[in-house]
């Protein structure tokens, strides 16, 4: 049982990876730390904490987001996803296949956040959110062509040390690819 709350300090509920952890938290704690230090997550890198490295993203309700930045008790009632969550009943992620596949890592301690960061890349685009590249940002234009450009600009928040950019849009090309047609076979299973 958590001690009880002081008046720096929330007793909260963090639902992470589908899992509810309940944390008495001092209100000034991010959720990088609470990952790492209060629930053993490590695959959440701390890497610069100033949110300019992107190497402690994780996924908030699908979004983006550096935790070095947000604070713990901020996503309370959120479903968080990190590193640790993506794999589904013991299967690679397509993003996380794609990057070991292509090599899209090479030391490995930016790939927790730039695997996180290439599933919402993926999510943004087929919903169709143009990038700073975005040539036709118009509502008719639809989503534009995931290019290596397109992939660069959008991954821009995720810095890899090693260089390993060519293999990393290599990857988010390939499993955008397979996310796409997963999602043409189940539109059309869909309609049968």
């Amino acid at each position: 049982m958590a001690p009880a709350p002081s008046s720096t300090s929330s007793a909260i509920i963090l639902n992470i990876n589908g899992e509810k952890h309940h944390l008495s938290i001092d209100h000034r704690t991010t959720l990088l730390d609470a990952l790492r230090e209060r629930l053993d997550l490590i695959g959440t890198k701390k890497g610069c904490d100033q949110g300019q490295c992107g190497a402690c993203t994780v996924l908030v309700d699908g979004r983006r987001v550096v935790s070095c930045l947000s604070l713990a008790v901020a996503a309370e009632g959120r479903e968080i996803t990190t590193v640790e969550g993506v794999a589904e009943e013991g299967e690679l992620h397509p993003v996380q296949q794609a990057f070991l596949d292509l090599d899209g890592y090479q030391c490995g301690y930016c790939t927790p956040g730039q695997i996180c960061s290439a599933i919402a890349v993926i999510e943004e685009h087929a919903a169709g959110w143009p990038s700073a590249v975005t040539d036709d940002v118009g509502p008719e234009a639809g989503p534009p062509p995931l290019t290596p450009a397109e992939i660069r600009e959008r991954m821009s928040g995720n810095l890899c040390r090693c260089g390993a950019y060519v293999s990393i849009v290599q990857a988010v090309t390939r499993a955008a690819e397979a996310y796409e047609e997963e999602r043409t076979a189940a539109a059309k299973e869909a309609v049968a």
